[in-house]
């Protein structure tokens, strides 16, 4: 797929969003675009998913494509599986693997028990998990992704970012913006930046990742782990119950706050700070 001259303004005479954009997006690769807010990030990547035709040059080779916008349109008469079922159809699957699909994504998104609520009702965070699902169901050969990751909570931001992986490893293209630098930092084959009306590489370095800190919690048989946690909080359950929790240490104070808030309430066991040293014995890390 390749982009040649593109340009793109809103009405005959609107000032230009983007002009002049060269790009090519070869099969298997990931790229990341960013620019300031407003720059013309989502306009581009509308352009790539087929969203709105270019004011003038050419895109070619655009392959079968899904697209998650930056704004979910909730407020559509579907319930969650029959939103995901008729968008496979929209694709072009028969509507019983459409289903099987949807089913599929849901529950592994941890929203299976809201396929049959209506999409109006839906908080922030199911209704970005069924905008995610909607473009994953299809399988297709460029997945475009404005913002996908913002209103998951940390177990279906890990999901999405596996999905990613396993779709460029089948040779389908992603290219996707997010607030977070970090985000598929260390798999990213180009980076692009929009400044001014131009795209151009972006040879700025990610960040350091951030220092983690380790919290330990229990809380009552069958508690599900809490579903607001802090954005890039890991959490997995060990065979005896005891949920270890991972995030940025800047976010601790708000995780302990969510955990000990939380009906049932977790019973916090112990928090590892982060240490310069990694020979540091562990009993001295905590």
């Amino acid at each position: 797929m390749r982009l040649t001259g593109v340009g793109r303004r809103y009405g005959p005479v609107g000032p230009w969003v983007l002009r002049g954009v060269d790009l090519e997006v070869p099969a298997g690769a990931l790229l990341r675009i960013s620019g300031a807010n407003g720059s013309g990030k989502s306009t581009l990547l509308r352009l790539l998913a087929g969203i709105g035709a270019p004011s003038e040059g050419r895109i070619t080779g655009r392959p079968r494509t899904a697209y998650v916008p930056e704004r979910f349109p909730s407020a559509l008469p579907f319930t969650a599986i029959g939103y995901l079922t008729h968008l496979g159809r929209v694709h072009g699957l028969p509507g019983p693997v459409a289903a099987d699909r949807a089913t599929a994504w849901l529950a592994r998104f941890g929203a299976e028990e809201h396929a049959g609520t209506q999409l109006r009702e839906l908080s922030k965070g199911t209704s970005q998990k069924v905008a995610v699902s909607q473009a994953l169901l299809a399988e297709p050969e460029l997945l475009v992704l404005d913002e996908a990751w913002t209103g998951l909570d940390a177990e279906a931001r890990a999901e999405l970012d596996l999905a990613v992986g396993e779709l460029t490893s089948t040779g389908a293209r992603v290219v996707y913006v997010d607030h977070d630098p970090r985000r598929l930092a260390g798999t990213v084959d180009a980076a692009h930046r929009v400044e001014g009306t131009a795209l151009v590489p972006d040879t700025t370095r990610p960040p350091e990742p951030a220092p983690q800190v380790t919290v330990l919690a229990r809380a009552r048989a069958g508690t599900p782990l809490p579903a607001a946690l802090p954005e890039g909080t890991h959490a997995e359950v060990d065979a005896a119950g005891t949920a270890r929790f991972t995030v940025a240490a800047a976010h601790s104070d708000t995780l302990l706050r969510t955990l000990l808030h939380a009906d049932p309430p977790w019973h916090v066991r112990a928090v590892r700070e982060p240490v310069a040293d990694a020979n540091t014995p562990e009993d001295m890390r905590r």
